[in-house]
């Protein structure tokens, strides 16, 4: 994540959101954590004192649309990591597009790639 515009507050509530993607299916994997270590600093004790994802979607949803990009990228990165996705973590992106006022079809399109670069 290379975005100037994007600064350490907000790179600690993504790196959150990443780590409450990871956790949302109940099996927080190694291969998981491996994908977000880059993002990892307080963001486990932040998503650990944190009962919403309000708090952390607040700070994505002014961004670039690729500032936003970025963002769900890295959450279906992790979320697809185990070749399958279950409804809480497909009902989670959902509602943080909502949140962070980010089109579905767009973040479909991301998991698709993904799902196929994960075939290949």
């Amino acid at each position: 994540m290379n975005n100037k515009n994007l600064d350490i507050k907000k790179l600690t509530c993504i790196s959150a959101l990443l780590v409450h993607a990871a956790k949302i299916d109940d099996e927080y994997s190694l291969k998981e954590k491996n994908i977000i270590l880059v993002f990892l600093n307080n963001a486990e004790n932040l998503e650990n004192d944190s009962n919403q994802i309000l708090n952390f979607t607040n700070t994505i949803k002014e961004e670039s649309l690729e500032s936003k990009s970025i963002v769900i990228k890295e959450l279906w990165k992790i979320i697809v990591s185990n070749n399958e996705t279950d409804e809480y973590e497909s009902n989670l992106m959902r509602r943080i597009c909502g949140l962070i006022y980010f089109p579905d079809k767009l973040s479909g399109e991301i998991k698709q790639d993904l799902i196929n670069k994960l075939k290949n």
